[in-house]
């Protein structure tokens, strides 16, 4: 049984954490952090093993590739930055934005990077070439998160209208909106299976939401 225990504290970044992911194997931690900086972390070992420079204001989001080979991050100077994890070298810069690149998740098969921002909109990125694929319009606040479903067809954002967006990716059009929070959505994420969303917002609560198909 899990004791809840603390294993660990990491120090190292000079301003507020805003953002952690585990690779996928679970053996690293990326850290993003005000201080403008990305912070890879040997998990047995609690040793810093890179940090990653690159960005102009604070990052505000990191997100691993599933094959954990490419890390993402997003930042308030609204460029997203792709980096190669074994080397720490930037692989590539994605310029889109007009304003702060809140989010980034990668989709399922790793082939599609989608980001949110400042500016209202979710962009689509091709993972391969850095090229925008799509941009999603429909907010009329920032988008604070995104989420893809499991199979990759879905994708979820919350903002800062309240509101929480259903998207078709293949289409790029809207599947639903989603109201009942009062104030901002600050963090979604679809179940294992698909079949429920979870939205949490800044006016206290958690809302569970039944996304599953129609049939």
């Amino acid at each position: 049984m899990a004791t809840g225990k603390e294993l660990a504290t990491l120090k190292g970044h000079t301003d507020f954490v805003s953002s952690v992911a585990f690779s996928p194997d679970g053996k690293t931690l990326a850290s993003g952090s005000r201080d403008e900086t990305i912070m890879l972390w040997d998990v047995a070992t609690g040793k810093k093993q890179a940090t990653l420079k690159g960005h102009t204001h604070p990052v505000s989001s990191v997100a691993y590739s599933p094959d954990g080979k490419t890390l993402a991050s997003g930042s308030q100077d609204g460029m997203i930055k792709l980096w190669d994890v074994a080397t720490g070298k930037e692989q590539a810069t994605l310029k889109g934005h007009t304003r702060e690149a809140n989010c980034v998740a990668y989709s399922p098969d790793g082939k599609t990077l989608v980001s949110g921002s400042w500016d209202n909109t979710i962009k689509l990125w091709d993972v391969a070439t850095g090229k925008e694929q799509a941009t999603l319009k429909g907010h009329a606040s920032p988008v604070n998160c995104v989420a893809y479903s499991p199979n990759g067809k879905t994708l979820a954002s919350g903002s800062g209208d309240g509101t929480i967006t259903l998207w078709e990716v293949a289409r790029g059009k809207v599947q639903a909106t989603l109201k009942g929070h009062t104030v901002a959505v600050w963090s979604v994420t679809f179940s294992p299976d698909g079949k429920m969303l979870a939205s949490g917002s800044g006016d206290q609560t958690i809302k569970l939401w039944d996304v599953s198909p129609a049939k």
